[in-house]
């Protein structure tokens, strides 16, 4: 081998020895970059799980992360609001927080950024005719970079850097990092505009409650007057009618006797709502007094027996016998049972028969009391609703079936007394309505 050719072959192998340096030392700078990449999104990361950090906080400390990992000294994150106005949410220049762009400002860089959807590099804006210069009192480098910050084809926010640190100016290449930034701060920003959804929502139901319950007490105020003012006429009406029975003409008694019952409907309604106001507000409590079962059930038959005659239905009082004595409010039982009979006969047709009484519950101390009729019966899917207030079995329309407030009402007063209220019925095998109380 000659001289020149060992020269040459020495030439190559420390050319080959210079080219592995060098790519080696490439390989140790990329894997910096990742490790500093890596370690970038994870303290973002962790910012982002921070709960105890309120938003603007964690913003701040976000895009402290992106400057330092990119080595530029300015930059600053904007947030879309009320649809056309980017605001500076954070940066690292305190003063400019809070100011605002809006979409159509054709001098501002973040506003084109934000409506192009896509992002600009710039490498000296003193030479771009478009846009607003920067300030040389706060910026020492003419280059810049803004991105938009996306979701589902909406436009969120946009970041924008300038004054790269040391020799090297911002590149294009800095542009896929920023992207991958701002995919993570998406997460922020959808979490933040989700929770303002939210507490709009929130605003809102409040409000609506808010004036619900006042229209609720003025309602409330309004049903009150009216009841006290019925109460009066009604009562008249009652004593005339009652003096009229002993004078009528027997051709005109059933008139009479029609009269009467429509007053005791209306009695019974005014004093259902006047005690379901009371038990809702918890201002009623129970005059309990030791009666006897049958006694106090004949006088429902006897206050009932005008209307089921007028729909030409027979009653069958059935009574356990020894019953013991039970304790309750026998004003307000008394109208649960004629509630329960009322009910009965709006829905039974002629000719047909409603049972009702009094029985002991099998291996417990309590009474039950129940209504069955023969009616057209109550789906299964109502049998919960059906005591609730102004709930009605059908949409039938009958002068004995009242407003949907005579089961509420039986619901109410059943609860008063520790009982409680059930209904076995199926469509087309009648009903039955029964209550327990407590020996």
């Amino acid at each position: 081998m000659g001289v020149v050719d060992s020269y040459d072959c020495c030439r190559q192998i420390s050319t080959d020895k210079g080219a592995t340096v060098q790519d080696e030392q490439q390989n140790l700078q990329d894997l910096e970059l990742a490790n500093r990449l890596l370690d970038s999104f994870s303290r973002i990361s962790e910012v982002i799980n921070t709960r105890r950090l309120d938003y603007h906080t964690r913003l701040g400390r976000i895009l402290k992360v992106i400057l330092e990992y990119l080595g530029v000294e300015q930059g600053s994150l904007m947030v879309l609001e009320r649809k056309k106005h980017l605001v500076v949410r954070a940066a690292n220049r305190p003063e400019i927080i809070g100011q605002e762009q809006t979409l159509d400002d054709e001098r501002s860089v973040a506003s084109w950024v934000a409506r192009q959807q896509e992002p600009l590099f710039i490498k000296d804006i003193g030479d771009d005719k478009r846009f607003n210069k920067m300030d040389s009192a706060n910026y020492r480098r003419n280059s810049l970079l803004s991105i938009p910050i996306l979701h589902k084809g909406k436009v969120l926010g946009v970041i924008n850097v300038t004054d790269k640190l040391g020799d090297r100016d911002l590149l294009k290449e800095d542009i896929t990092r920023l992207f991958d930034f701002s995919s993570i701060i998406l997460s922020l920003l959808v979490q933040e505009n989700l929770q303002q959804d939210l507490r709009r929502q929130q605003r809102i139901l409040r409000e609506r409650n808010l004036e619900l319950r006042k229209q609720e007490t003025v309602r409330a105020e309004l049903s009150r007057l009216l009841i006290h003012d019925l109460k009066g006429p009604l009562a008249e009406v009652v004593a005339n009618l009652d003096i009229l029975s002993y004078s009528v003409a027997e051709e005109n008694r059933e008139f009479l006797e029609s009269a009467q019952i429509g007053c005791d409907r209306a009695v019974r309604m005014v004093s259902n709502l006047v005690s379901i106001g009371k038990i809702e507000d918890g201002k009623l409590v129970p005059i309990k007094e030791v009666i006897e079962p049958g006694p106090m059930l004949a006088e429902c038959l006897s206050s009932i027996k005008g209307m089921a005659k007028i729909k030409d239905v027979e009653l069958i009082m059935e009574v356990e016998a020894d019953l013991p004595q039970i304790s309750l409010d026998r004003t307000l039982i008394m109208r649960v049972m004629q509630n329960l009979l009322t009910n009965a006969l709006g829905y039974c047709t002629g000719n047909t028969t409603i049972r009702f009484g009094c029985r002991r519950v099998i291996g417990k101390k309590q009474l039950e009391f129940y209504v069955q009729d023969q009616g057209p019966g109550i789906p299964v899917a109502k049998h919960l609703s059906i005591f609730e207030k102004y709930s009605r079995a059908s949409n039938k329309q009958d002068t004995l079936v009242g407003t949907g407030l005579g089961l509420y009402f039986c619901r109410l007063a059943v609860d008063v007394h520790r009982g409680r209220i059930g209904l076995e019925s199926e469509p087309g095998q009648g009903s039955r309505f029964y209550f327990t109380l407590p020996l």
